[in-house]
């Protein structure tokens, strides 16, 4: 269902603290990778269209695991999750970022992950602070509520959804 799956709440890494990840009391933490994409204004788009999504209005950035990155004030970032989910066809989740980050004002966004469905998260990271801020790769960034019930008659795989398989970041898709 996750992988890599860690059995256990991981707070520390080779002697240095960690934001943490792994299996939580009611849940499991989901770290963000070393990927991001930051909105930035270089190349003059003024609007932000989700049924026509400017790419070249991101940039990307690639940091070493445990580096942060730098997230500008009033800006959107969307990065990854480190580990791949497999919903199993009787469950949904909902995604709600760490009170680590929400308490430094940094706002973690992700959809349900729907029954069926099966990917790398996508994560949407903003940064409501007029200050810039830290995020910090491959470490935690959510924590992931499982909630179980009848199998759908109809399932995120079974009406091969846009999102279906995804593998690194995907910019929205109409």
């Amino acid at each position: 269902m996750i992988e890599p799956y860690v059995d256990h709440l991981v707070r520390e890494e080779d002697g240095h603290k960690v934001i943490s990840y792994g299996l939580s009391s009611f849940g499991y933490d989901l770290r963000i990778s070393n990927e991001f994409y930051i909105f930035s204004n270089v190349c003059g788009s003024a609007v932000v269209d989700p049924k026509a999504f400017p790419e070249e209005a991101m940039v990307q950035r690639v940091v070493r695991p445990h580096e942060a990155i730098i997230v500008p004030p009033n800006t959107y970032v969307l990065g990854k999750s480190v580990e791949y989910v497999r919903v199993p066809d009787d469950v949904m989740t909902v995604c709600i970022g760490k009170s680590t980050y929400a308490r430094c004002g940094i706002i973690v966004n992700v959809t349900p992950l729907e029954a069926g469905w099966e990917g790398q998260v996508t994560i949407e990271i903003s940064n409501s602070t007029p200050l810039p801020a830290k995020v910090y790769a491959c470490e935690g960034i959510l924590q992931v509520l499982f909630f179980k019930g009848e199998r759908p008659a109809v399932t995120y795989a079974d009406r091969r959804g846009k999102y279906q398989g995804t593998k690194g970041v995907v910019f929205s898709r109409i």
